[in-house]
């Protein structure tokens, strides 16, 4: 008796199945090189060729972890002081200047955090223009004869990051505010609040989850910083992980203070996530409806202005000012061909990375589209782990698994050959890339997923009803109808990885600099106006995302 053959429909069924068995596959695959330097930095941690933990925990480890703390509390607090205030201003008031705030408070967002900390050095330590002034202005002869406080302590830390940082805060708290319902701001306005009382009453519980996940970020984003630390002489554990490396020889113990770092990352995740699950709000069918603003005169016109001026001012009109000033004096005297040739190193490197995160996040957000199981979720998730990991501990990260894979095959080369690869990739700038595309991949995948969300299922259906693969469907369909959320997510993995610092002076290859690096080294040596032109087109590339969060915040409130 013959075995019937397949119908059309079994066929393309056995077809589907197994292009999503490969999508599933791929997708594995990818999370297990992203999960590598996490499972490799806790392995050395517990398993280090010498072991000096007892020492570090005896000696300098309370510093780095009290110091740390110092930071968070510090840099959180004064991010959602000036996040959340400004953000409530120039949502629910009418000033003077209002319109323009509302995108020039995010511009403080283009500036690192070691640029702004530079340029505030140079401007207030003793022999800078600020205090020269004073000396001039009042007759003081020296620094003894009168008090300024000094920028390079943790205070002048703290105050550098928030500056820069706290657009985070202001960013979500801001869209908080515009998806309120009209309706429950005019019932408090009825039942006697004044603007002050409506702001405490209704808009700040409303927004807590959106500040919520702006203090994560916050948070995340001062334990990764490095440069800052670094100059100010603050013994934070980033800071701890670079000295024990290169300064002590031991990477172990560099290894044991990263994991202590990620386990502060995950509870920093953790408590924003129960955070945002305690406050569950829903907008109202007057989500978009033109909120009635309070008409500000008078005084509180002027302190409103004042209010937002001095963040913007001080986090990048002046830092800005000063950078084109140096770049234009010392142009000639920066503009050579090494520069050029680091400035090239910075856009090759950052496209390479941001086209192969792309890549890779559209694989990860597809396949979790075809095939939403809890396995390929709980994959997909492991595999954004990378973005919550600060700069120094996934240099450690990366190095292992490389270090490793050179030296077995150098070995087996030697023993079989008799020849020396060498360093193949933990030498090269291949670290670099890896470690830029494992840090930031979350970013593209998240904008990829969200545009996915949006492309009704009925879509795929058709599409498999004409004979397409999922292949073909995602090249023929989706795409097309995805392109913007590709671009934005590569726009902004590309300046991420121009701005990024802490990896890449760990990773980087002999005579390999970027523009982070190659200002981190000109200003460590208290050369900031000859490093002012690679600083200022950092700044430049930064603007560009900003201005695309600028436009995505002001279209979520547009009407439908």
């Amino acid at each position: 008796m013959s075995t019937p053959s397949p119908t059309v429909t079994e066929t393309q069924a056995l077809k589907t199945t197994g292009s999503h068995l490969r999508w599933l596959l791929s997708t594995l695959f990818i999370a297990t090189l992203v999960a590598l330097p996490v499972i490799s930095v806790f392995y050395l941690a517990f398993f280090p060729s010498e072991n000096i933990w007892a020492h570090l925990a005896d000696t300098v480890l309370p510093v780095y972890i009290s110091t740390t703390l110092l930071l968070l509390f510090g840099v959180g607090a004064l991010s959602i002081a000036i996040g959340v205030s400004t953000a409530w201003l120039v949502t629910m008031c009418r000033f003077p200047g209002q319109r323009i705030f509302e995108w020039a408070l995010l511009l403080p967002f283009a500036v690192p955090a070691y640029v702004i900390a530079y340029i505030y050095t140079d401007l207030l330590e003793y022999a800078g223009p600020v205090q020269r002034a004073l000396r001039q202005i009042f007759g003081w002869q020296s620094y003894q004869d009168y008090w300024f406080p000094d920028i390079r302590t943790t205070g002048g830390a703290i105050l550098m990051l928030a500056l820069v940082l706290y657009p985070y805060v202001y960013m979500l708290a801001r869209a908080s505010f515009l998806e309120h319902s009209s309706n429950i701001q005019a019932a408090s306005r009825t039942l006697g609040c004044s603007p002050l009382q409506s702001f405490l009453r209704v808009s700040l519980p409303m927004a807590r989850p959106g500040i919520a996940v702006g203090l994560s970020l916050v948070s995340m984003e001062t334990m990764n910083d490095f440069g800052t630390v670094d100059y100010f002489a603050v013994k934070s554990m980033s800071a701890g992980i670079y000295d024990t490396w290169l300064n002590m020889s031991n990477l172990g113990g560099a290894a044991q203070i990263a994991s202590l770092m990620l386990v502060f990352v995950v509870m920093l995740i953790t408590l924003e996530r129960i955070g945002r699950a305690r406050q569950k709000q829903f907008s109202g069918s007057d989500r978009f409806k033109d909120l009635d603003r309070y008409q500000l005169t008078g005084w509180r016109a002027g302190f409103a202005s004042t209010v937002c001026l001095i963040p913007f001012a001080a986090g990048f009109l002046v830092p800005f000012c000063v950078l084109s000033l140096y770049a234009y004096e010392n142009f000639e005297i920066s503009w050579t061909e090494e520069f050029v040739g680091i400035a090239i190193n910075s856009f090759m490197l950052s496209v390479t990375a941001a086209l192969a995160a792309c890549m890779i996040g559209l694989l990860l957000a597809y396949s979790k589209r075809l095939s939403p199981s809890r396995g390929l979720l709980g994959a997909v998730r492991f595999a954004n782990l990378g973005y919550a990991m600060p700069g120094a501990v996934l240099a450690i990260g990366v190095i292992i698994p490389l270090a490793s894979f050179d030296n077995g095959l150098d070995s087996l080369m030697r023993e079989h050959f008799g020849i020396s690869t060498g360093l193949l990739l933990s030498g090269t700038v291949f670290a670099i890339f890896f470690a830029y595309v494992v840090r930031f991949l979350a970013v593209p995948f998240g904008s990829i997923e969200s545009s996915l969300a949006k492309i009704t299922p009925t879509m795929d259906m058709a599409s498999r009803s004409l004979g397409h693969n999922t292949l073909q469907t995602l090249f023929k369909v989706h795409l097309p109808l995805i392109r913007s959320g590709i671009l934005t997510g590569a726009l902004v993995v590309f300046v991420d990885c121009m701005k990024e610092l802490p990896a890449t002076l760990i990773l980087r290859p002999f005579n390999f600099d970027t523009l982070a690096t190659y200002v981190y080294q000109y200003a460590s040596d208290e050369m900031l106006e000859e490093s002012a032109l690679g600083a200022l087109l950092i700044v430049l590339v930064g603007l560009l995302p900003v201005i695309l969060l600028s436009r995505s915040i002001a279209a979520s409130h547009q009407k439908k």
